[in-house]
C-alpha cells in the first residue's frame, strides 16, 4: 500500500472515530442536562477538571507550571457554589484563589513566578468558572436544586439551544471549511480555519437557531440574535484554546478522546458560548430588568413590521 493510499486510509479511520465519539458524546451530554441537577453536577465536575489538567499540561510544554492544587480546588468550589446558588460567595471564594495563586510559588526555588501566578489564575477563571455557567442556564426557570430536574423547564431548552448552535457551528464550519475554504482566518493561530468556514458555520448556527422559536420560549428576533453571538463566541472561544496550544507548540490537548484530541479540543467552543449565551438570556430575554422589556419591544417591533 502506497503511503497516499494509507494517509488516506488514516484520515477516513479518523472521521469514523471522530463521528462515533461525538455521538457517544452528545448522548451522554444530552441525558445529563435532561436529568439536570446531580446528575449534570457530576458530568460537569467530570469535564472541568480533565480540562484543568489538559490546560496545565499544554502550559508544562511551554515551561510554565501552574498550580495543579489551586485550580482544582477553585474547580469544585466554583463549581459547588453555582450548584447551590450561593453566589454570595463567589468574591470571597476568587479573593481566596489569587492568594493561593500566589503561595503556591511563594517558597519553592527559582522559576518563572509572575507567570506560573498568572496561568494559574487563568486556568481557574478559565477551566473553572466559565463551564459554570451550564448549571446557571439549565436553572433558569426552577425554584429548587433537587436531585433531579427532569422537566420542560426553560433552562433546559435554552441549554439546548445553545448546545444545537455550537454544534452546528463545529459541523457548518468544518463542511464549509472543507469544501470552499480559501482565505486563512488566523493562520498564525490555527492554519487549518478559513473565513469561509467560519461563515458557513454562523450562517448554520443561526438557522437552526431559528428554530428556537418552536421550543425554547424565544422570538424569531431573540432566535436570531443569541444565534449570531452564540456562534461567534463558540468560534472565538475554539481560536483562543488554538492560541494556548500554538505558543505551547501543543497540536491536541490530550487523546482522551479519539478523533477529537483532548476534553478542551471537545469543549473550548462551549466555555467561551455558554457564558455569553447565559448573560445574553439573564439581560435580554428572560431576566427582569429594562433591557428585557426593551429587547422584547424591539422583537414584537420588528416582527409586526416584517
Amino acid at each position: 500500500m502506497s503511503q497516499t493510499m494509507e494517509e488516506e486510509v488514516a484520515v477516513k479511520k479518523n472521521k469514523t472515530l471522530r463521528v462515533i465519539t461525538g455521538v457517544i458524546i452528545s448522548i451522554i451530554a444530552l441525558v445529563a442536562i435532561a436529568l439536570g441537577s446531580i446528575p449534570l453536577y457530576i458530568m460537569l465536575g467530570i469535564i472541568i477538571i480533565l480540562c484543568s489538567k489538559e490546560f496545565i499540561r499544554i502550559l508544562n510544554f511551554k515551561g510554565f507550571y501552574p498550580s495543579y492544587t489551586v485550580i482544582l480546588f477553585a474547580d469544585i468550589v466554583f463549581l459547588t457554589l453555582t450548584f447551590f446558588h450561593r453566589f454570595d460567595m463567589v468574591p470571597s471564594m476568587l479573593t481566596l484563589v489569587i492568594m493561593a495563586s500566589f503561595l503556591s510559588v511563594l517558597f519553592k526555588g527559582r522559576q518563572p513566578y509572575i507567570v506560573n501566578v498568572a496561568t494559574t489564575i487563568l486556568g481557574a477563571l478559565y477551566c473553572a468558572w466559565l463551564p459554570c455557567h451550564i448549571l446557571l442556564i439549565r436553572q433558569i426557570g426552577l425554584t429548587r436544586v433537587g436531585a433531579f430536574q427532569f422537566s420542560p423547564s426553560e433552562g433546559l431548552w435554552l441549554l439546548i439551544f445553545v448546545f444545537v448552535a455550537v454544534a452546528l457551528t463545529d459541523i457548518g464550519a468544518y463542511y464549509f471549511g472543507v469544501n470552499f475554504g480559501k482565505r486563512k482566518l488566523a493562520e498564525v493561530i490555527s492554519p487549518k480555519k478559513t473565513v469561509e468556514g467560519a461563515i458557513g458555520g454562523g450562517l448554520c448556527a443561526i438557522l437552526v437557531s431559528c428554530l428556537g422559536v418552536f421550543y425554547a420560549d424565544l422570538s424569531l428576533f431573540q432566535a436570531i440574535i443569541g444565534g449570531l453571538i452564540i456562534t461567534a463566541s463558540a468560534q472565538l472561544g475554539d481560536l483562543s484554546e488554538s492560541l494556548i496550544k500554538r505558543d505551547a507548540g501543543v497540536k491536541d490537548s490530550s487523546n482522551i478522546l479519539p478523533g477529537h484530541g483532548g476534553m478542551l479540543d471537545r469543549f473550548d467552543g462551549y466555555i467561551f458560548a455558554i457564558p455569553v449565551a447565559y448573560y445574553y438570556f439573564m439581560h435580554f430575554t428572560h431576566g427582569k430588568n429594562v433591557l428585557v422589556e426593551l429587547f422584547t419591544y424591539l422583537g414584537k417591533a420588528i416582527n409586526v413590521y416584517f
